[in-house]
């Protein structure tokens, strides 16, 4: 017997999550894009912001598209979270190695610690949910049911 909150498109709150994923990345992303100082400011002192080379920002702007489109991905994935399950995977390997990277430019003292406020809302909060959608896809694949 089938649980009830878990329907053959995953469990009832995987598309909220996804839409909600999709908001977030396509908010975070524009802002990033279109206000880039604004954005870095929020994450480092002002004296090391005036200090970094323009290239930077046009870094911290490609980084914006990237989360931005994601954002796409994970609106087309809440229609059927259990059948998009590749985009809900590509999302979540993306938020395991944001945060690895992070790891490495604080050892090699490249990026401030203040980065770790965007490691948490844009890769850690979402591990849980992205895992236990990929988990559910991975269920549904192995049911008997499927075969």
């Amino acid at each position: 017997m089938q649980d009830s909150k878990i329907s053959s498109k995953g469990p009832d709150w995987a598309p909220a999550v996804l839409k909600f994923a999709a908001v977030y990345n396509l908010i975070w992303g524009a802002l990033t894009i279109l206000l880039p100082e604004w954005s870095l400011g929020w994450l480092i002192a002002e004296q090391r912001l005036l200090a970094l080379d323009p290239l930077t920002f046009v870094f911290w702007q490609c980084i914006g598209m990237i989360v931005g489109v994601y954002g796409l991905g994970y609106w087309a994935a809440a229609a059927d979270p259990l059948r998009h399950w590749p985009i809900v995977l590509v999302g979540f390997l993306g938020k395991i190695f944001g945060p690895i990277g992070f790891l490495q430019g604080l050892w090699m003292e490249t990026v401030p610690l203040t980065f770790g406020w965007t490691i948490l809302a844009n890769d850690i909060l979402w591990w849980v949910p992205f895992g236990l959608i990929l988990w559910h896809a991975r269920a549904a694949a192995a049911s008997p049911d499927r075969r």
